[in-house]
């Protein structure tokens, strides 16, 4: 029996890394229901979020009044801004936006989009890079030249000599000249309770990094962490999920890159250890007092790209081999068994097809797949496949290419083998 969700919940934008690491977060939670927003461009929010729905970019006129009225539409609770440059818009206006935003106050948003601001603000209270007023007042090279205004590395350069860096044409007011840090980068992810203060604070090395995400990264302890993160925190206004970054100057100093109040974009860290910071900012915008619950363990995440397909395979009935297939060198398929499984949510019949020598009912058992099919057709040597499925709207799945070929021939019916299975795979929730 379904039941009414407790929050409503609009990532917005929905495709960026950031937005993906909510859904990730989230898309098991009971309490909540998920939807997306994001402008007209291509990005993969569609892809796992169902309620998935187009706004005008915030740099567009009229694209709050159009939120406002999407956030009536759905009875959206919460939104989780997944970018800098949404945080920043939503925080100044905040008293119009018609939903709660799962952010910090507006005051601390708009200093942390600023990288300026944010040294101006802990200058003294925690290690900050120096800046330099222009080229001739770089005293050594390299310099890091960044946006003031950024995120990732977008537009960030380093400049080797006094002349290339003023062949850049800079603009002092939107371009920030620091001096270069050589040495190791950490995140280190936070959550705050408005009341109770820090509650959470855990460093993870940057290892390999691609548009600013890091793609390689793994917990680091050092009581650094922790004393930055309180001193951060008396001096900014910071509720739920936050972090941090910082990198050792050439004498091994941590020095502030950057303050952010969202999730990072590779928080997932924490979160297979036991920190949902997703979650736990919903739980503090609810004023639910919460505990952490912190697993101990080494812990490292490797990331790549990940395929998720649209298509316009009907089907109501799924026919499935079971040897080489279902199990593979003696062991479950299990990627196709998931799929099988997305099947039976859908009510969607399965069938297994298969010429398997034995007694496929013990080896079912034996696998503990006795209960996965609505039939079992197991067939003799000699007889076709094609001869058993009769629906229109099936699929096959099978190893053989024989098999395969025999089917489609004479049932115009779509087959599959299993490198071709993750296309029917929906991740939308």
């Amino acid at each position: 029996m379904m039941t009414e969700s407790r929050w409503r919940v609009l990532v917005f934008p929905g495709g960026t890394e950031i937005g993906l690491g909510i859904w990730n977060a989230l898309r098991h939670c009971k309490d909540v229901m998920l939807h997306s927003a994001a402008a007209d461009v291509s990005n993969h929010a569609s892809y796992v979020f169902a309620r998935h729905f187009i706004l005008p970019s915030i740099h567009e006129p009229g694209w709050l009044a159009v939120l406002n009225a999407l956030i009536e539409r759905l009875r959206i609770d919460y939104i989780f801004p997944a970018h800098d440059d949404v945080i920043a818009a939503l925080a100044a206006e905040a008293p119009r936006v018609r939903a709660r935003v799962v952010s910090s106050p507006p005051e601390t948003c708009l200093i942390t989009r600023s990288k300026r601001l944010t040294y101006r603000a802990l200058r003294g209270i925690v290690p900050v890079p120096h800046i330099y007023a222009d080229a001739d007042a770089v005293e050594a090279f390299p310099v890091f030249v960044k946006p003031d205004r950024g995120q990732g590395s977008k537009d960030a350069y380093l400049a080797q000599g006094r002349n290339e860096l003023r062949r850049l044409s800079l603009d002092p007011e939107r371009t920030l000249l620091l001096e270069y840090l050589p040495g190791d980068e950490y995140t280190v992810d936070c959550f705050s309770d408005r009341e109770t203060g820090l509650l959470f604070s855990q460093g993870r090395q940057r290892v390999r990094t691609r548009s600013g995400i890091s793609m390689h990264s793994h917990p680091v302890r050092d009581p650094a962490f922790a004393d930055y993160a309180r001193a951060i925190a008396s001096k900014l206004a910071l509720y739920g999920a936050w972090f941090f970054q910082v990198r050792r100057d050439g004498n091994g100093t941590l020095k502030l890159l950057e303050v952010a109040p969202r999730v990072a974009g590779t928080a997932v860290v924490s979160q297979v250890q036991g920190i949902n910071l997703p979650l736990l900012s919903l739980y503090e915008q609810e004023r639910v007092p919460v505990e952490i619950l912190l697993n101990e363990i080494d812990v490292e995440v490797d990331r790549a790209l990940v395929n998720r397909y649209r298509h316009t395979v009907a089907f109501r009935t799924v026919y499935v081999d079971f040897d080489d297939t279902l199990v593979i060198r003696g062991d479950v398929n299990v990627d196709l068994v998931r799929f099988l499984y997305q099947c039976v949510n859908r009510n969607i019949r399965l069938v297994l097809l298969t010429r398997h020598g034995m007694d496929i009912h013990a080896s079912l058992r034996q696998h503990r797949l006795d209960s996965l099919f609505d039939d079992i057709v197991q067939l003799g040597r000699e007889a076709s496949k094609a001869d058993y499925i009769t629906e229109r709207q099936a699929i096959l799945i099978d190893d053989s290419f024989r098999e395969r070929k025999a089917v489609q021939e004479h049932r115009r019916i779509p087959t599959f083998d299993c490198s071709m299975v993750e296309m029917l795979l929906d991740d939308r929730v």
